[in-house]
């Protein structure tokens, strides 16, 4: 089986890189090229403008998905083809934002499209009921990942968390889960906690209360021993139902792992008795079609799957893992069976379970983890060339189709409780900056996931790859401080 990842990366380096960026002052674009670019945006995407400016008076924010939130105003897309997106006005877009990571064919794939379309023509998007695809999509995910031996389908990654902390709470009978720290696992009131910058626990909790994240821990990331720490710990607070890991490292591989980190996890939760859970929202079928766990050669016990799992179609999230795990969900008429109850009644429409089918079939066809996997390597090569031509401390890294870019680092500002204040006030500005870089790359067509990630495809042709070097070079050189 071929993977996306050709040579894994050393991991200490890119820490002791992260570090020097976040010790010295950020480096924001010169104010006049950065008005410029403003400027650009106003003048080229007017008709985005005007529909956002309406759609706030409809839609809180102006959008629907956090992913679309962009500065200084959300872009409208009218059309996705493979690379591309295009705009309301017309203007072409490079996209590396491939809907959050699902499309590691593309967008809007001409094969799959063609074939769920005949579903669609068929029997709809919904009846209900079971359709054979339901059975063919379980089949082939299990086909590609021992470790899935029966398989759950539900609406979304969330949703799939969520069903995994209950099904390990009531297979163990316990009841604490432990996270790592930064690790974004849904919007679930038990894991709104220490998202994107470790020890900051409850910050983004507004309108969650306190007791719904009162059995949930942080482990340091990309530290075995913290994460001994709290397992010894748990165990005379009643002891830890599971562990939850970003395989790659919290926030798809931006704060990364060591190779052999996923092994030691496995060790720790077997000596204390918890369940390892994968969530594979973004690593299922972009790392390989085993996941990261076949990468690895680790087997979790439970994996959460969503966004890939159904193309980039609706409903895509679902539950795999040991049978005995899994049937804890089995669906049916009894009421009061030791089950962990979970639903959905759009999980796993025929839409959505074919479009996951054809997927994975293509995938596996034209060996597009490895093609995209290709396409990382050589944005994030071109990248790293042009920031040591130009004298900047940023870090480009990559595992395989997931590139990483920090200009600011504003995910690694260390959280320090004797100086809160300042440390909020400088993730603060450092946000705002990182913002400012991905408006910089809208404006020179490029479409990125918070200015910092990109997830390249199957679609990446060299030629593509080359363009997008040479569009965040322009930015790099506006940089304050770049070498001339």
């Amino acid at each position: 089986m071929s993977y996306a990842i050709s040579d894994y990366h050393d991991t200490e380096p890119i820490y002791e890189r992260l570090a020097a960026l976040v010790a010295e002052p950020a480096r924001p674009i010169a104010r006049p090229a950065m008005a410029e670019y403003l400027r650009r945006l106003e003048e080229e995407c007017p008709k985005s403008r005007a529909v956002v400016a309406e759609a706030k008076r409809y839609i809180p924010g102006g959008v629907q998905h956090n992913l679309a939130f962009n500065y200084p105003f959300p872009l409208v897309i009218d059309r996705a083809e493979g690379p591309y997106l295009f705009d309301l006005d017309g203007r072409r877009y490079l996209d590396f934002l491939q809907a959050g990571g699902p499309t590691i064919l593309g967008s809007n794939d001409p094969e799959v499209r063609r074939q769920v379309l005949e579903v669609l023509e068929r029997v709809g998007p919904s009846t209900g009921l079971f359709h054979e695809f339901e059975l063919a999509l379980a089949k082939e995910i299990g086909r590609h990942m021992p470790a899935v031996e029966m398989f759950r389908m539900l609406g979304s990654g969330t949703e799939s968390v969520m069903a995994a902390i209950r099904v390990a709470r009531l297979a163990t009978g316990k009841k604490r889960v432990v996270k790592m720290g930064g690790a974004y696992h849904g919007w679930s009131d038990q894991l709104v906690f220490s998202l994107k910058v470790p020890k900051t626990r409850r910050y983004e909790a507004h309108g969650i209360p306190g007791a719904c994240t009162a059995l949930t821990d942080e482990a340091a990331p990309n530290d075995l021993d913290s994460l001994e720490r709290v397992l010894r710990a748990n165990r005379l607070r009643g002891g830890t139902a599971c562990v939850l890991v970003e395989p790659l490292g919290p926030e798809s591989g931006t704060r990364p792992v060591a190779r052999d980190y996923n092994q030691g996890v496995r060790a720790l939760c077997d000596k204390y008795g918890a369940l390892l859970v994968f969530d594979e929202v973004v690593t299922a079928f972009r790392v390989g079609l085993g996941g990261a766990q076949g990468y690895f050669g680790v087997r979790p016990d439970l994996t959460a799957f969503g966004k890939i799992v159904a193309g980039g179609y609706p409903s895509a999230g679902g539950l795999g893992g040991r049978k005995d795990l899994v049937l804890l969900m089995a669906a049916g008429l009894e009421s009061g069976k030791r089950r962990a109850y979970v639903g959905g009644t759009m999980a796993a429409n025929p839409l959505s379970a074919a479009a996951g089918y054809y997927t994975l079939r293509e995938i596996e066809k034209r060996g597009a983890c490895a093609a995209a996997g290709r396409a990382g390597d050589r944005l994030t090569a071109g990248l790293k060339k042009r920031i040591g031509e130009l004298g900047l401390p940023f870090v480009a890294y990559n595992q395989g189709s997931i590139c990483h870019l920090e200009t600011v680092g504003a995910m690694f500002v260390r959280m320090d409780l004797l100086r809160i204040r300042r440390v909020l006030a400088e993730l603060k500005e450092r946000k705002r900056l990182m913002e400012e870089y991905g408006a910089a790359y809208a404006a020179e067509g490029l479409v990125t996931l918070a200015g910092s990630r990109m997830y390249t495809s199957a679609a990446d042709t060299d030629e593509v790859v080359d363009e997008a070097i040479l569009r965040f070079g322009r930015v790099f050189e506006r940089v304050e401080g770049a070498a001339r």
